[in-house]
This record gives C-alpha cells, structure tokens and sequence, in this order.
C-alpha cells in the first residue's frame, strides 16, 4: 500500500477483531493443481484460529488438510466506496482431538449445509493481513465526494 492510494493497513488484532464479526468468508485452496475458492461460514477462535465446520465426506475436507490455505473475509459497502477485506494464511488441519471437538460444536457456527458427520478444520493463522478503504478517496487520493 501506498501513502496516498485510499488504503489503510490493519493490524493482525484488528483483522481478527472484524473477522469475528462477519459470518461469511472465501476458503481458497487447491483443487486438482488449479487455484479454487469457495464460500463458507466460520468461526473464530480464542487464539484467533479460523474455524470451519463441515461435513467429513467433503472434498473440501480431503483437498485441505495438511495443506497451505488462504482464508478471506470482507464487508464492502458500495454506496460509500468502503469497507475491509483481511487474509489469513496458514496450515489447514481437521480437529481430531475429542475435547476440542466438543468444545468446538459449541462455539462454532453450526454449517449452512449441516450434515450427520461433521468435522472441524482449523487454519493456523501464520500470516494475517488486511487492509481498509477509506470511502470517497481513489488511487492518489483523488477525493470523489467533490
């Protein structure tokens, strides 16, 4: 980001303040060696995990464990020209543990698309990015309510 480019940086706890905020985010990975991002609900856990609930049949579930992901959420407001979007990058493992399991189906949004055996997947948050447009400026600070 630029001085002047409309953008401002957010700090890794305030990205993880407004994720926890909005109940929509993209999940994007690998599918078949081809990039693929997909539409999920989530959660946000205490050490600022994000967390996924789903089913254990799921391709998803196959194609990311283990496996680097990027995790992205926003709110945008286009009437104004605002809003924010925060990436989290990071290692993508399914919840084996049994206590977590539990303690998660409590605090985690239960799944849009619920099913009778569902899993949890948690991405470590090794990179955490994000960035805030400030309405009615453009590139170069061009200011657009003028």
């Amino acid at each position: 980001m630029y001085p002047n480019d409309g953008f401002h940086e957010l700090g890794r706890q305030e990205c993880l303040r407004r994720l926890a905020k909005v109940p929509v985010g993209r999940i994007v990975y690998t599918r078949r060696a081809l990039p693929a991002v997909l539409p999920v609900n989530f959660g946000v856990d205490g050490d600022g995990a994000v967390v996924l609930r789903t089913s254990a049949a799921s391709e998803l579930v196959r194609a990311i464990d283990g496996a680097v992901v990027a995790f992205e959420a926003d709110d945008v407001d286009a009437v104004r020209h605002s809003g924010w979007s925060v990436v989290v990058t990071g290692r993508a493992t399914v919840v084996t543990d049994p206590a977590e399991h539990e303690r998660l189906a409590r605090t985690v949004p239960v799944s849009w698309v619920p099913s009778p055996q569902e899993v949890f997947v948690r991405i470590k948050p090794e990179l955490v990015t994000g960035r805030e447009l400030v309405g009615g400026r453009t590139l170069y600070g061009v200011d657009l309510t003028a």
